[in-house]
């Protein structure tokens, strides 16, 4: 038996959801894009014919539910022109034509019938290859039962398989999110937008592609978001496996001689290290430490700042006698400043994923991962999807550096109701004790993985000369 050559698939045009396809929709079928008001389904359509424009197809977008200066100002506020795109606007209330010999209020029958054929007629006219169907609401409301909108819908799908168009329907969920279940077995692929309120922040808005037939999709959520000029951006989720296996690399080393004894002679490279420690024990330090000694080393080092400014921290480390400002100006150092309650851990997890990749970074610092985590409204959660991203970048080689803070000024738990332990693969602890009238910092490796390690208390001293790591002399015995 000859084997059926694949074909190749077609973009949707938004950003990510082609990978979470394995590179877009198969051609000449029929799919349901569901979702609840403003999920950016409308934005999503646009999108994919855009994308068909974009290609020289001809795409129609077939209206029932928003007239066309609507649609022209949903493209105009990303900057998108309907060049292109042919807009058939329908009503499927009322007559389609025009006419109303029979009485005043027409049959649903009537109705129906009246509205497939101007949609059939605009498609044997235009003849074109792509088509977005707003919405399936008003068919099924029009229809009244479901055996007679899936008979509709049955018969749509074989009059666009004859013409080889690959249709895309909108389908307004309630708040349950079933209204599509009666007609999802007949979509050759569903995909599902869902957006949720929390009690604080930004909206935040998933992705799900619950059906698609002959491909391997990406399944479970993915994060999502509707940016302006880009329109709806697909974040899919981090695969450790993406990642290609880097060679093990000398130690990665502070440029404090005693600090690197205390790890065996420096940290291993693919390993993360968590840094815990009250505030004012030198957290932030120790990242801004090890990000210089990389740099001065031509590295590039990777910052993700959610409780420091940008200035804060360069004059911090200015203050210790670390001018890393020539280094970001040149690119060597990327720092991304962020607010946390305006991104998710998928939208994340690629930023950080996709600098690493195209600028070989090989220190990577996140100040502080309490702060994220923090903002996220399912810690637990987000734990586990940034646990993804650790193992990533394990494998690339990077030497990872997550700032953990403790409860309170002087607190001694650790700030979060979620273990992290288990993510660090060496453990930096950082205390204050109170010595001869004075704050002593006291630093440990609790623990190492990979290699020997220093079981002793030092003392760490930070100046505006510098860095010291010292042995702790404890007060004696009276």
């Amino acid at each position: 038996m000859t084997k059926q050559k694949k074909a190749k698939p077609i973009s949707t045009g938004v950003v990510g959801l082609d990978t979470i396809l394995r590179g877009g929709l198969p051609p000449s079928n029929l799919y349901m894009l569901q979702g609840a008001p403003g999920a950016g389904k409308t934005t999503a359509a646009l999108q994919f014919l855009l994308a068909g424009v974009e290609a020289g197809e001809r795409c129609i977008y077939v209206s029932l539910s928003q007239t066309a200066n609507e649609l022209a100002l949903i493209a105009a506020s990303h900057g998108w022109s309907m060049d292109g795109i042919r807009i058939e606007e329908l009503s499927a209330s009322d007559a389609v034509n025009g006419s109303s010999d029979q009485t005043i209020f027409q049959t649903s029958e009537l109705r129906l019938d009246e509205t497939r054929q101007a949609i059939e007629k605009a498609i044997d006219e235009y003849k074109p290859s792509r088509l977005v169907y707003d919405s399936l609401l008003e068919i099924r409301l029009i229809t009244g039962d479901s055996p007679r909108f899936r008979r509709e819908l049955i018969g749509f799908k074989a009059f666009l398989a004859k013409r080889n168009v690959v249709a895309l329907l909108l389908d307004t969920q309630d708040g349950d999110g079933r209204n599509g279940e009666e007609v999802e077995g007949i979509a050759h692929g569903v995909i599902r937008f869902d957006k949720s309120l929390e009690d604080y922040g930004a909206v935040r808005r998933r992705v799900e592609v619950s059906k698609m037939r002959g491909v391997p999709v990406a399944d479970g959520y993915h994060d999502m978001a509707i940016r302006e000029g880009q329109g709806v951006v697909v974040f899919p989720r981090i695969v450790a496996d993406a990642a290609v296996e880097a060679k093990p690399t000398e130690l990665i080393k502070s440029g404090v001689d005693t600090l690197d004894s205390m790890f065996g002679g420096g940290q291993e490279a693919g390993t993360i290290t968590l840094v815990i420690g009250q505030s004012g024990t030198g957290k932030s330090t120790m990242a801004s430490l090890y990000s210089c000694a990389a740099l001065e080393r031509g590295e590039s080092v990777a910052l993700f700042l959610f409780e420091e400014r940008l200035e804060t921290f360069f004059r911090r480390s200015e203050g210790l006698g670390m001018n890393l400002r020539p280094y970001h100006e040149s690119g060597q150092l990327i720092i991304r400043d962020f607010n946390p309650n305006e991104i998710s851990p998928g939208e994340f997890a690629q930023i950080v994923q996709t600098i690493v990749t195209n600028d070989d970074s090989r220190v990577v610092v996140i100040d502080s991962f309490t702060g994220y985590l923090n903002s996220l409204p399912h810690r637990e959660k987000a734990v586990r999807d940034i646990q993804s991203l650790l193992k990533y970048l394990a494998r690339a080689g990077v030497l990872t550096m997550l700032i953990v803070a403790q409860h309170g000024l002087l607190g001694q738990n650790v700030g979060l109701d979620v273990d992290v332990s288990f993510l660090g693969d060496t453990v930096l602890l950082l205390r204050l004790t109170e010595h001869d009238g004075r704050l002593r910092r006291n630093i440990t490796v609790v623990k190492k993985r990979h290699g020997p390690h220093d079981l002793e208390v030092h003392e760490l001293l930070i100046a505006g000369s510098g860095i010291k790591v010292v042995p702790y002399n404890p007060l004696p015995e009276p």
